[in-house]
């Protein structure tokens, strides 16, 4: 069984933009509900079909397959909602691999870090540019921000 263990940040500061090259990410969602969410994603050149349990703390479990970008940008055609955008950047800091997304579109302003542990109790060296965490937030889930994007949230809360 696959098994995603997350944590998820604000970004602070521009500090982790040094040597970070993007990688273009769309993905909309086929079914997103508590039990599960199916999601498609073209990274760069690269489809992905991704199944998702249900969220326990910081864990679920994930299915992550490859499949023709040229499914996959049919896919996306056939999903719920708009498509949410982003670029990627990855960053190596203390051993982890940190993702740093800079969402695009509707989601434009939201910059989120977060980094893949091994188990939920692994020890991690926060970058300076981290913020406040936001791992059990489901507003920041992705496929929350295919349907209630961060500036509609972000306006009404003004």
């Amino acid at each position: 069984m696959g098994m995603e263990i997350e944590r998820k940040f604000l970004v602070s500061s521009d500090l982790w933009r040094i040597g970070a090259l993007p990688i273009h990410y769309a993905q909309g969602y086929l079914s997103k509900d508590a039990v599960r969410t199916v999601r498609i994603r073209i990274a760069g050149t690269k489809g992905y079909l991704t199944i998702k349990g249900p969220v326990s703390g910081i864990s679920r479990t994930e299915f992550e397959y490859s499949i023709p970008l040229e499914d996959a940008q049919q896919l996306l055609d056939l999903c719920i909602g708009p498509i949410v955008e982003k670029n990627r950047h990855k960053i190596l800091f203390e051993g982890h691999l940190w993702e740093v997304d800079e969402f695009l579109g509707e989601n434009k302003g939201l910059i989120m870090a977060e980094v893949e542990l091994s188990h939920p109790e692994e020890s991690i060296i926060l970058p300076p540019w981290i913020g406040t965490e936001v791992s059990g937030d489901s507003r920041y889930y992705n496929s929350n921000l295919s349907t209630h994007p961060y500036l509609e949230w972000v306006r009404d809360s003004s």
